[in-house]
């Protein structure tokens, strides 16, 4: 018997973070400040890496990636929401909710990656300082960004085509303020076997064996900062990692929210709020991690500054 590969639902409901009509004003216009200061923020250490000639290092490189990937992280579903939420109309095309997920997955998975390529620049500098200018050179900062993006890519592609062949028979209500691939799968009236299976070996190689390698890296950063003889030598040093610690925290820790803290009676509302936390808060916290523990941040965003309001008035 063929089997049918097609969905035979033509959109699907998102049901938002409330179902409270009254609450809809509120929660757009928190979304909108919160957008509003994710792609500001995000943007404005973009500028300043790229007009500071001083912050043309690889650990910026990464960064300057690493804030375009948020900010294309954020745009992904945030966006979305607040038309929905303008309009009154919750709904989105069947293949409009594909292409979400395929950019969010995306997005996430180069999220996680790029945050282990800054572990491991950290460790290059930390570790092995006399070769670091030979093995972090910018051939090599191209080729891990690169290859941070053809994994990601292939991660997303992955579940998208196996979502393809999903059909989706009556029920088209997500649970959720974007399309998730955890409730989208649970609306699926096909054999998701093959997407389980998936989703745990890239899972787990996203939320287990990559923050192992970040571990590690640390470690040998830790080994390495103790045997420094001054106790300021000690600090500078483990200073240029804070940040980077920071954001791996904030983000594994709201992304485990959703995947491994047993589910209480709402696990609808524990999944919707985790989620808001690592696809909208944690992208608008990251450049404010970054440029308020950061020296050479917060001399160039001033610099990018001032030069923009002398230039203003002559405009």
């Amino acid at each position: 018997m063929k089997t049918k590969n097609h969905s035979s639902v033509s959109e699907f409901l998102l049901l938002g973070l409330s179902e409270h009509q009254e609450q809809q004003p509120f929660l757009f216009g928190i979304f909108f400040v919160i957008y509003l200061v994710t792609v500001v923020g995000n943007m404005l250490i973009l500028l300043a890496i790229g007009s500071h000639p001083r912050l043309h290092t690889p650990m910026y490189f990464f960064l300057a990636n690493f804030s375009l990937t948020d900010l294309c992280l954020s745009s992904t579903t945030v966006p979305r929401m607040l038309v929905n939420i303008q309009a009154h109309r919750h709904t989105i095309p069947y293949t409009g909710c594909l292409s979400q997920i395929y950019f969010f997955l995306w997005f996430i998975g180069l999220d996680v990656f790029l945050l282990a390529v800054m572990a491991y620049d950290r460790l290059v500098a930390i570790c092995y300082p006399l070769h670091y200018t030979l093995v972090m050179s910018p051939r090599c900062c191209i080729l891990l960004v690169t290859i941070s993006l053809f994994l990601a890519h292939s991660y997303s592609l992955t579940h998208i085509i196996l979502l393809a062949q999903l059909s989706f028979c009556m029920d088209n209500i997500i649970p959720h303020f974007f399309c998730e691939l955890l409730p989208l799968l649970k609306l699926s009236c096909s054999d998701t076997y093959a997407n389980q299976c998936v989703l745990l070996y890239w899972g787990g190689a996203l939320t287990v064996l990559i923050p192992l390698l970040i571990i590690v890296s640390y470690i040998r950063i830790v080994v390495t900062i103790v045997r420094i003889p001054s106790s300021s030598g000690k600090w500078k040093t483990f200073s240029t990692c804070g940040s980077h610690l920071s954001a791996v925290f904030l983000f594994y820790v709201s992304a485990i929210g959703v995947y491994f803290i047993p589910s209480a009676t709402d696990s609808t509302s524990k999944d919707r709020i985790a989620a808001v936390m690592y696809a909208v808060v944690t992208p608008m916290l990251n450049p404010f991690i970054y440029s308020l523990r950061n020296k050479d941040i917060k001399s160039a965003l001033r610099r990018f500054l001032n030069r923009s309001t002398l230039q203003s008035p002559q405009g």
